[in-house]
């Protein structure tokens, strides 16, 4: 039983080591921003910044484990949606309808990113705000 345990440990540390050698998601650069957002508050802005800026702008922010795979992959597959999606640095306005219906829903910003990133986890207020200031760009569009 321990032989097989070991073996199983041994086994996991070499798949572990061996997708490392995957480059999907190791240096994806933040392109250059092709129009921004002008945010109806400061507070909205600050917000947005907090919850929704590492996926939905131009302006992620790669902590350590975003440069280990497998957390890479998924760091740079939910960015890539993110911005096909919403994005706050090439921003024409469309989208923010959506937004706030996923806002609402409790969808966005999505668990598995506010368990580890805390401060983006939106409380009752300003779920409020940032929807009041999505519905206003969303008006000016």
């Amino acid at each position: 039983m321990r032989r097989a345990l070991r073996i199983g440990v041994i086994a996991l540390v070499v798949a572990f080591l061996a997708i490392q050698a995957v480059p999907y998601g190791w240096w994806d650069a933040n392109p250059p921003a092709v129009s921004s957002v002008e945010w109806p508050s400061a507070e909205a802005e600050r917000i947005a910044r907090v919850a929704c800026y590492d996926c939905h702008s131009h302006e992620t922010e790669r902590p350590f484990y975003s440069f280990v795979a497998p957390f890479s992959w998924l760091t740079r597959s939910d960015v890539e949606e993110g911005r096909d999606e919403l994005n706050f640095s090439d921003w024409d306005g469309g989208g923010a309808g959506d937004a706030i219906e996923v806002t609402l829903e409790g969808e966005m910003p999505p668990l598995r990113y506010t368990l580890i990133h805390r401060d983006a986890k939106l409380s009752d207020s300003e779920v409020a705000a940032l929807v009041a200031a999505l519905d206003e760009l969303d008006r000016r569009r």
